[in-house]
């Protein structure tokens, strides 16, 4: 029990340590949706291509505003972890 404290108090000492630690936690945490809903957008979006190549312009038009968006909730969880770690 005293070497998990020492362990705890060795990583969340300081309030710097544990402002970095929730800023890589919030980075990574928010990073993963973005990451799967491009792979899948991306993914289908070869797919219906594929069904119907006369098609393509459109779908990958509609491809790139849904990946715009989607990268856009990566970008609010990295401003988020800057406030975080600079704040």
């Amino acid at each position: 029990m005293e070497e998990t404290k020492e362990i705890v108090q060795g990583i969340f000492g300081d309030l710097e340590s544990t402002k970095s630690m929730a800023a890589a936690i919030a980075i990574a945490i928010g990073a993963i949706g973005p990451a799967l809903g491009i792979g899948k957008l991306a993914s289908k979006a070869m797919e219906a291509i594929g069904r119907n190549p006369e098609a393509a312009p459109k779908i990958q038009t509609a491809m790139i505003l849904g990946i715009a968006f989607t990268e856009a909730i990566a970008i609010y969880a990295l401003v988020v972890a800057l406030i975080i770690k600079f704040v």
